[in-house]
């Protein structure tokens, strides 16, 4: 290949042994130019070469402590901003947290945060597209959460569930419940708007699973095919008035003014990892976190979480 020859993101990945998702959050940033041809990126072979010529310019060894001096704490930054880093899937304020916490942590890297549900998690987590997704899928049938799912998206690869937190469901409604709706048959109530979430996500799986355990015809329900993509927008449209009743977890409803929210079930929100990753040293800084005290208690202060079993290996698949 001519040095001058244009890559497509996707030929950059497989020379960085990176995800390709990775490659976009790093032309986003600036650290690695790119242009368009029509709707089409390319990258340079010139400018990646430039970028590994530079990440070898330091070693993982030289990043010791987060007490380091502010030598040691300089050169962490310069192997931070050109490491491939780990792509995190999932739309919980704890991913995000769970990321700054890596980025902090001695051994960690750049978490690159990729808010999607949990089918779509899995999916990339399947094709190699993240390191990690969290999920939230309940299985009516086994009634359990995330092992049955796991086991069939993400086929032929060994797997960890590692518990995150437990969370409550529910429905948000306006304040003081004027329909006064109870629990999930009354999504039937003639004249009721409701307001839905996503294909794919764990909020809309527990719906959809709901309504197939007791025989509720979705089409019954109006605004069932009306959709937005997280907790706090479909709890803002309740807060409007532009629909009566949603489903969510509790700490949207504790964000709205506005609206009240009324608990259905408690889930099991989770990371789903490779097995074969635990010997990288970002993946046990993840564990580590997970089970750190200071990740916890910066949790507890948010309300909505139940910590109890917070980075336990649940499940290996």
């Amino acid at each position: 290949m001519k040095e001058d020859s244009s890559l497509t993101p996707q030929e950059v990945a497989d020379l960085l042994k990176i995800t390709k998702y990775t490659v976009y959050e790093m032309v986003k940033r600036g650290e690695l130019p790119a242009y368009r041809i029509g709707r089409k990126i390319r990258i340079e072979q010139r400018d990646v070469d430039a970028y590994i010529k530079q990440g070898k310019k330091l070693k993982y060894k030289d990043i010791d402590t987060l007490e380091a001096s502010p030598r040691t704490q300089a050169a962490r930054q310069d192997y931070l901003s050109t490491s491939p880093g780990l792509v995190i899937c999932g739309q919980d304020l704890l991913l995000d947290i769970l990321g700054r916490h890596l980025e902090n942590h001695s051994q960690g890297c750049r978490a690159f945060r990729h808010n999607i549900g949990s089918f779509a998690g899995l999916l990339q987590l399947y094709q190699g597209e993240s390191d990690m997704a969290g999920v939230h899928l309940w299985d009516s049938d086994s009634e359990s959460y995330n092992i049955p799912y796991v086991r069939r998206m993400v086929p032929g690869i060994p797997t960890l569930i590692i518990h995150l937190a437990m969370r409550q469901q529910g429905f948000y409604v306006a304040r003081s419940n004027p329909l006064g709706i109870k629990g999930w048959a009354d999504l039937t109530i003639p004249g009721l708007r409701f307001i839905n979430r996503e294909p794919g996500c764990g909020t809309r799986v527990l719906l959809d699973e709901h309504l197939y355990q007791m025989k509720l015809d979705r089409r019954k329900i109006n605004g069932y095919e009306r959709e937005e993509t997280s907790h706090l927008a479909v709890a803002s449209a309740v807060a409007r008035g532009t629909a009566d009743l949603a489903l969510g977890n509790e700490k949207a409803a504790l964000q709205v003014r506005g609206i009240e929210f009324i608990p259905l079930q408690k889930e099991r929100y989770e990371l789903v990892i490779r097995k074969e990753d635990l010997d990288k040293a970002e993946i046990r800084a993840v564990l580590d976190i997970l089970n750190s005290a200071a990740f916890k208690s910066e949790l507890e202060g948010l309300g909505d979480y139940c910590l109890e079993e917070t980075g336990r290996i649940v499940a290996e698949i």
